[in-house]
Parts: structure tokens; C-alpha cells; sequence
């Protein structure tokens, strides 16, 4: 067996803890794999002396000096999971250029600027891999980097997030508003003291740009990607999805299109829609995640598993170490970023999807035909419209609810069509508007 492969780790949290132990517990398995051991050289961290239980490390490897330990001669493999755009892009560019390899699980860094890593790697020749920065321990973009490379993907829908889909899925089972079922996530460890990333959408947006990225040979930035969360839906929504044979998820959404003028496009969105109980991904309960591949040749795939936690973020971490060890063995590198398609972003406005309104109107004639003269306006088919009694205040016309799901069009068009209906006097209020995705 050849000289050991040494290790800068980056972060001793809740998955760099977990590295450490996998590493310690499966060292003779994974130098059997590498063809070498792994060690590690050093483990970088913001404070020293801070309790971290058992861990079967000595205590003399760790450091604050972050770039001196990664700049070190004997450091082949730079290991970074503490999160963030700075300083981490800067270690993480230092370590590329300087020929060592890096495996990261920072979505946000890779969503931000995964441009100036791939170029760094591509400078100093490392690999450069992130199969922990979505859903976990899911293999899930080495198959659409590789496996899936001689194939035509064209859309790719995800769940990717465990908090949301823990929220909803909480929301469903049990008729809980948002602020009941955000309370249990929390109480049970799923959601962060603050959780703005998650429910915001800021996390599945960084997850949608890196898939996105990989499935279209195309530079996806999270700035490209249209970002709703889930914060609006209500109890009622919900009860409204069920009454329809539908849920609601937080859904990534990456998808080919063609423009006005033939030439085609990628959108990539993230937000809460309606999806039927028939759909694979609407079984996706708890906080585990779910990605939906569709693709010409290998048809309809699907990714499952837990997207997050210590334990299952660390095993693909490793998992990446171990190709990236074996690769520097072998004195070759991985392919490199594939962009050649540079397909353009299409904006929201574009993007093709279907919407379902609710209203609370006043009850007297004409109040249908006055509504539906507003979808027509904007070229917007409406598919079904269901209607009911929503009571009365005194002194004024009784109020109805009128549920309304439209057919695929624009979301711009769409968007126009609540904007002018909000305007209406006979309109009380537009009390909820999601999208629906799959044919619900």
C-alpha cells in the first residue's frame, strides 16, 4: 500500500464530526478502496479547546489557521464543510490552484460564485466535487454528472429541502397553520433557531442552481433562480389541495424551454405548489427529500432518501474523498465543469406553469362571468372553477368563494390576471394563489 492520502478538514460541526468518525471507525475498508490510508493532517476550527465529546482524534491536529493548513506540503485533499460565501471561497480557490483537491458540501458557495472554483481547479488541476451540497446522502449529482451524461435531461423537479417538507407534510397530515407545524419542526431539531434559509427558500434555490447547472451543461447562479417560500400557505390551502386529490410541497423546478424566437432555454424555479397524490414526489413525507429526473433516453427517474443530518451528509462526503483519493492515485482527474450548452436563464415571466386562485367575491349575479372576463383579458384558460358560501357581513352584499384553476400559461400572464382581479370592486380579496404542477 502506497504513503497515505492526507486530509485538511475545514469545519468540526455536526458533519465534520461525523467525517472524523467514519474516517476513524472505517479506515481499513476505505484505504482498501483508496489503495492508501486516509489521514488527517489537520482539522481547522473558529475556537480551540471547545468540548467535542469523544471524538477519536488528538487534540494536537486542530487549529484556527484555516489557509496555513491548507497551504501545507503534506495536504493532498481539502475537505470544507463550514458552510458560508467567505472566508470558505477563498480557502477553497486557494487549495484548487495550488493542485490539491477539494470535496465540499457548500451549496451556497457553489450556487454563488461555483464559477471561480471550477476555474480554480481547472488551473491547478484537482478535482473539484459537491455531491454533499444536495440532499445528503442521495447519489444524485454524480448521476446526472456522469451517468446521465449521454443522455438529454429535460426537467428536473426536486424536493430538497427536509425542514419545508417537514412543515408541509405536518401541515397535511394534521390540519396545522404554518406557525403550528414550524414550532414542531423546531421543537424536533429539523428547523434552525432561525430558519429563514429554509422556509424562505434561500437553501432549495442554492440546490436548484447546482442541479440545474449539472443537467443543462449551463451556468446556473442562484441569482438566476426565482425564489418563493413557504411561509404564505395556510391550513386552508392545504384543505383546498386535499379537496383537489393534491398536496402541497415545496418543489425545485429546472426545466428546457424554447423562447419566442426558437432558441432554447432553461428555467429553474423554486416555490410551493400544488402537486396530485398520484405524483411520486407527494409520498415524500417527513423531512426526507426527492428528486424527480426526466430525461429522453433513460425516461423517469427518481432520487430518495434523507437530504440531511451529520450522519448522511458525511457519507457522501466520504464518498467523494475516496474518488478524489483514488484519482490522485491514479494521477488522472475528473471531468471537468461542462458548460458547453450556455443555454440562456428564461425569466419567471416565461416560465410556462398553471395557477390556483382563490376569491373571496361579492354574491350577486354577474360576479363569474365579471371574473372570467379578467382570465380572458389576459389570454388565461381557466380549467375548473368551484364555487361556495364564504357568509356575509351586515349591512352589505353576502361573500362567496370562488376556487378557480387555470390551464398552462405564462406566469406573467398569469400574474397580471390576480393583479387586476385584486383591483376589482366586486373582489372582497384574493385570498390565496399557488401554482400547480403535474397534471393536477
Amino acid at each position: 500500500m502506497t504513503s497515505p492520502v492526507r486530509l485538511a478538514l475545514l469545519g468540526c460541526g455536526t458533519v465534520g464530526q461525523e467525517v472524523v468518525r467514519l474516517l476513524h471507525e472505517q479506515s481499513a475498508d476505505l484505504a482498501a478502496r483508496v489503495g492508501a490510508p486516509l489521514e488527517i493532517a489537520g482539522i481547522a476550527v473558529r475556537r480551540l479547546g471547545r468540548d467535542r465529546g469523544d471524538l477519536p482524534v488528538d487534540e494536537s491536529l486542530f487549529t484556527t489557521d484555516a489557509l496555513g493548513l491548507i497551504k501545507r506540503d503534506d495536504v493532498d485533499v481539502v475537505v470544507e464543510v463550514v458552510g458560508g460565501i467567505e472566508p470558505a471561497r477563498g480557502w477553497l480557490v486557494e487549495a484548487l490552484r495550488a493542485g490539491k483537491s477539494v470535496v465540499t458540501a457548500n451549496k451556497a458557495l457553489l450556487a454563488e460564485d461555483g464559477v471561480a472554483l471550477h476555474e480554480a481547479a481547472a488551473e491547478g488541476g484537482g478535482d473539484l466535487y459537491y455531491e454533499a451540497s444536495v440532499a445528503g446522502a442521495i447519489p444524485l449529482l454524480r448521476p446526472l454528472r456522469e451517468s446521465l451524461h449521454g443522455d438529454r435531461i429535460n426537467r428536473v423537479t426536486g424536493i430538497v429541502n427536509g425542514t419545508t417538507n417537514f412543515i408541509l407534510s405536518a401541515m397535511d397530515a394534521t390540519g396545522a397553520g404554518f406557525a403550528e407545524a414550524l414550532e414542531e419542526a423546531t421543537a424536533l431539531g429539523y428547523a434552525e433557531a432561525d430558519p429563514t434559509a429554509d422556509v424562505e427558500g434561500f437553501d432549495a434555490a442554492a440546490k436548484a442552481a447546482i442541479l440545474a447547472s449539472l443537467a443543462f451543461h449551463t451556468r446556473v447562479g442562484a441569482a438566476d433562480v426565482h425564489r418563493e417560500g413557504i411561509t404564505e400557505v395556510t391550513a386552508a390551502d392545504m384543505a383546498s389541495a386535499q379537496a383537489m386529490g393534491c398536496t402541497i410541497k415545496l418543489l425545485c423546478i429546472a426545466a428546457r424551454g424554447v423562447d419566442a424566437g426558437g432558441r432554447e432555454t432553461v428555467s429553474v424555479r423554486v416555490h410551493p405548489a400544488m402537486i396530485p397524490r398520484s405524483h411520486p414526489l407527494a409520498s415524500v413525507g417527513d423531512a426526507f427529500n426527492a428528486v424527480f429526473v426526466e430525461a429522453d433516453a433513460a425516461g423517469q427517474l427518481m432520487f430518495y432518501g434523507r437530504g440531511a443530518g451529520g450522519a448522511p451528509t458525511a457519507s457522501a462526503v466520504l464518498g467523494d474523498v475516496v474518488a478524489v483519493s483514488r484519482n490522485r492515485l491514479a494521477g488522472v482527474r475528473a471531468a471537468s465543469e461542462s458548460a458547453y450548452a450556455d443555454l440562456s436563464v428564461r425569466p419567471m415571466g416565461e416560465a410556462l406553469t398553471r395557477y390556483h386562485v382563490s376569491l373571496d367575491v361579492a354574491d350577486r349575479p354577474g360576479v363569474l362571468a365579471a371574473v372570467a372576463g379578467v382570465f380572458a383579458r389576459h389570454d388565461v384558460s381557466i380549467a375548473t372553477v368551484r364555487q361556495g358560501s364564504a357568509g356575509g357581513a351586515p349591512g352589505r352584499d353576502g361573500d362567496a368563494e370562488l376556487v378557480i384553476v387555470t390551464h398552462v400559461a405564462p406566469d406573467a400572464a398569469l400574474a397580471a390576471t390576480v393583479g387586476e382581479l385584486r383591483g376589482l370592486d366586486i373582489v372582497r380579496s384574493v385570498t390565496s394563489v399557488l401554482r400547480v404542477e403535474g397534471g393536477a
